[in-house]
């Protein structure tokens, strides 16, 4: 099943908050989830930390699952999206800054059954592999050393590693290889794992195999709009 992230902010003039409430009151229940071939799809709205500053890249994500390329092009194609979630995006997001993955999802520690109302704490890291490594080599490391010490982050109560597929390296380099998905049960919970011994040396094994440059950091609460069930 395709894992789909869409990275997304706020048009010009909005607030963030306007601009989470409309992408969870009005585009996902108008628009998006009246698109068929979507199976799950839940709405991650960015959560400050006491030290952010600056705007964010960010400020949501949407995350889409759809059961192959056939379908996911099939949606595209539909109405629901080109007469409606379509032609909505412009009214709340700047789409210019919005980023898509297509991943693959390896779950790296399984974590409680999944609830419709379960709103643990996020953390998303996006990566970039570091120059002359292979993909193979980097999912590799990833998977496998890198893996390894992150589970052993405190309160961590559920792990995704989403690697882009491999359809978007077919003309050059995608722009992203992975995407990071560590669940904690509040903020309290990630600020305590931020600052651990396990988290530091997780987070210095993984700068030996990315680009730093290409590091990004988002932390999120999520919200269900269809799922976590597939329909």
């Amino acid at each position: 099943m395709i894992h789909q992230l869409i990275f997304a902010a706020p048009r010009p003039g909005m607030t963030e908050e306007e601009f989470q409430r409309y992408w969870l009151d009005v585009h996902a229940v108008r628009y998006a989830s009246k698109i068929p071939q979507i199976r799950k799809y839940l709405i991650d709205t960015r959560v400050p930390l006491g030290n952010d500053q600056g705007e964010p890249l960010w400020s949501g994500v949407a995350e889409i699952w759809l059961n192959d390329e056939r379908e996911q092009l099939a949606s595209l194609q539909s109405e629901e999206f080109l007469q409606g979630a379509r032609l909505d995006e412009p009214r709340w997001a700047a789409f210019w800054r919005t980023v898509v993955l297509d991943t693959d999802a390896t779950e790296i520690v399984p974590g409680p059954p999944l609830a419709r109302d379960d709103s643990r704490i996020k953390l998303i890291t996006l990566v970039k592999r570091r120059e002359g490594l292979s993909l193979a080599g980097f999912r590799a490391r990833s998977l496998g050393a890198h893996a390894d010490l992150v589970r052993e982050v405190p309160g961590l109560r559920r792990y995704l590693q989403c690697h882009t597929r491999d359809g978007y390296y077919g003309v050059g380099e995608a722009v992203l290889d992975a995407a990071y998905q560590l669940y904690f049960d509040d903020l309290d919970a990630l600020e305590n794992a931020l600052g651990s011994a396990a988290y530091k040396q997780a987070t210095e094994d993984l700068l030996e195999f990315v680009e730093p440059r290409y590091v990004h950091r988002l932390v999120t609460r999520q919200h269900w709009i269809i799922g976590p069930e597939p329909r």
